[in-house]
């Protein structure tokens, strides 16, 4: 059964140009070798042979999943741009893994090469359950992009091993993950072998969730008392660090480890368009609400503390102190384009690019080569952003090659990578042009096959040209994305203005198309001046910016120190010009703004006098290009007057 919409798949879209091609072009040639050369430097591929390296630490209970990222984003490389080399490695990979694979399927490089330590027997912490599923997921993604099926059957033996030890039947482990990503990549596998047993597993990994009651404690409780751990020994204290505090039908608010929970609510959207279930699809949305009105920085960074990588309370959106791990963004995209896809609504899509064009990929400089784990709204050199001075790590304002938990560039690499997939939808006789890019698609629809070349520069401006091409002549509608940030549009087919029928966002054009039919679209895209809710207390009365989908700051670099000592009003003009080359020339914002005349002050530290205010020229630049020149200071936000 498909889901609400079904995807066009990363295989039928090719990127042509524009910025998702260059973040392509960098993520094959330099992330992947890069990540590749991490990951044998770092001992991760030798543990899949059960060979400790000296010097490297024993093999982590992660580390397969970072492997598994690098072979994902590897697949969806190679589905654009076939390289054998590329493909040689990850072969190489797989067939490690297949030989490590253990007789009755399972495969685990910590747990068997501590083969003392039982199995499942800490599903809380160990992360087993979590790094099946990534090595689910780049299975599936290498038998889509190469049609080799060594890994998916490896995957399969696994999964089906992991199926006839969890499940609601007597005699099975009534367990679930405590990192949550198996249930959204038996999805994936479901969806590329049609084999059902996987979708009714997944589905139980996530009913099963946080069920209590009736002389039954919480799972995690429960394996606790039988490792014999002492009672409040929880490193997190509480079982919200996992959302497996209630059954997922219950919650309400998005809580916990932020990852976590974007993979947990990936596989409820998944679940509940491929069983139609409404009460899991409404607590998703439920979830959303939330999130969207209270706790999702401006970016689309999720997670404001580092304490526990995720959630604190309702309008904790700090600026310096933000952690913003780039994995919960990626995590992020991930929900969104889910629950679009289970419901056909926009405003899903419009999140999803927020985090595709400031949150996510601002963890990636323009190499390919360094990255951030966290992604601060503000920043200071002397600070890492969670109250250290003078520290030693680097990354909350200079990026890094690698780190010893790796989850974030392998994650980031695999997004990039499947940017293609999130191009499109289908349903019925509709094609959903979700998100725009110079790209070529080949789609199916109705009775007819359709190819459809987009051109553009966006995000850099609104102005989107989409040849239409099918095979034959026949009726059907192509429905174009209006993004929640375009306040005007205009469409014309063939040169000519059309009437506007919107839907869930969407512009709606039926007609008998014709091989060689263009479709135009001029969004218009002002500088806008975004304010917070007034109960964000940290950044209360502070304005960012933004044009089109891509949030702007402030770096020291162009703009001299005191950054926070920045003003501007709804006076306040904004140019667009051409950046520098070493951001790509991508367009970037000037004005004049003011500031407090920082010589009236002398010695002073505090002052009853009026502030006097002088002009303050200001230079913007895109968030995700912030910290790569010379170090500084770098705020989005800017104060009002």
């Amino acid at each position: 059964m498909p889901a609400h919409l079904e995807k066009v798949p990363f295989t039928a879209v090719v990127i042509t140009g524009g910025i998702w091609k260059t973040l392509m072009d960098s993520n094959r040639n330099a992330t992947l070798p890069i990540q590749h050369s991490q990951l044998q430097k770092t001992g991760r591929l030798d543990a899949l042979k059960l060979k400790e390296r000296k010097g490297c630490g024993q093999p982590h209970i992660f580390w397969d999943s970072d492997v598994a990222k690098w072979i994902e984003a590897a697949a969806y490389s190679l589905a654009s741009h076939p390289d054998k080399s590329l493909e040689k490695k990850v072969d190489r990979v797989i067939l490690d893994i297949e030989k490590t694979q253990a007789p009755d399927g399972y495969f685990n490089s910590h747990y068997q090469t501590f083969p003392k330590k039982k199995r499942w027997s800490n599903l809380r912490d160990n992360h087993e359950l979590y790094c099946a599923g990534h090595l689910m997921e780049a299975a599936a993604a290498y038998y889509q992009a190469t049609g080799k099926r060594r890994f998916l059957d490896v995957m399969m033996r696994y999964a089906d091993l992991i199926d006839s030890l969890f499940g609601p039947e007597k005699g099975k482990m009534q367990g679930y993950s405590g990192h949550q990503e198996i249930e959204l990549a038996l999805i994936k596998l479901y969806e590329v072998t049609d084999e059902k047993r996987y979708l009714n597993l997944a589905t139980f990994f996530i009913n099963e969730r946080g069920q209590s009651g009736r002389g039954k404690p919480l799972y995690f409780d429960q394996e606790a008392i039988d490792r014999g751990d002492e009672e409040g020994s929880y490193e997190f204290g509480t079982h919200e660090y996992s959302q497996s505090h209630m059954p997922v039908r219950e919650q309400t608010e998005v809580v916990g480890h932020a990852v976590r929970a974007m993979y947990l609510y990936s596989g409820m959207a998944d679940i509940a368009a491929y069983t139609k279930d409404t009460s899991l699809l409404k607590a998703c949305k439920n979830l959303w609400k939330g999130l969207h009105s209270k706790r999702i920085a401006v970016t689309g960074g999720l997670g404001p503390r580092a304490g526990n990588e995720g959630m604190t309370v309702d309008y904790d959106l700090p600026a310096e102190g933000a952690y913003l791990e780039t994995c919960a963004a990626v995590g992020l995209v991930f929900w969104s384009h889910r629950l679009f896809l289970a419901t056909g609504d926009a405003t899903y899509l419009d999140t999803m690019e927020r985090a595709l064009y400031n949150g996510t990929i601002s963890g990636v400089d323009p190499s390919g080569s360094e990255f951030f784990y966290g992604n601060p709204l503000a920043s200071h050199p002397r600070f890492d952003g969670n109250d250290n001075y003078r520290v030693r790590k680097t990354y909350h304002y200079r990026r890094e090659g690698w780190f010893g938990c790796a989850c974030c560039p392998p994650n980031l690499a695999r997004m990039i990578a499947q940017f293609p997939g999130y191009m499109h939808a289908v349903k019925n006789k509709t094609v959903f042009v979700a998100l725009y890019a110079d790209a070529t698609s080949q789609i199916a629809v109705g009775k007819t096959n359709v190819t459809l070349t987009q051109t553009t520069d966006y995000p850099w401006n609104g102005k989107v040209t989409i040849k239409v091409n099918p095979d034959s002549e026949e009726s059907w509608t192509l429905a174009l994305r209006n993004p929640g940030w375009c306040q005007k549009v205009t469409v014309k087919v063939n040169g000519k203005k059309v009437q506007q029928k919107q839907s869930k966002g969407f512009i709606l054009i039926k007609r008998e198309w014709k091989k060689g039919d263009k479709v135009q679209l001029d969004m218009e895209m002002p500088v806008e001046q975004i304010a917070v809710h007034p109960l964000a207390r940290q950044v209360v009365g502070k304005v960012a910016l933004q044009r089109g989908p891509v949030v702007y700051c402030l770096e020291e670099v162009d703009n001299s120190q005191g950054l926070a000592n920045t003003y501007v009003n709804d006076k306040t003009r904004f140019k667009i010009s051409t950046g520098p080359a070493s951001l790509g020339k991508v367009p970037v914002l000037t004005a004049k703004a003011s500031m407090q005349d920082m010589a009236a002050w002398k010695d002073d530290l505090y002052r009853t006098d009026k502030n006097k205010m002088v002009k303050r020229e200001i230079v913007a630049v895109p968030y995700f290009l912030w910290g790569n020149r010379k170090p500084g200071e770098m705020t989005v936000f800017m104060n009002t007057r």
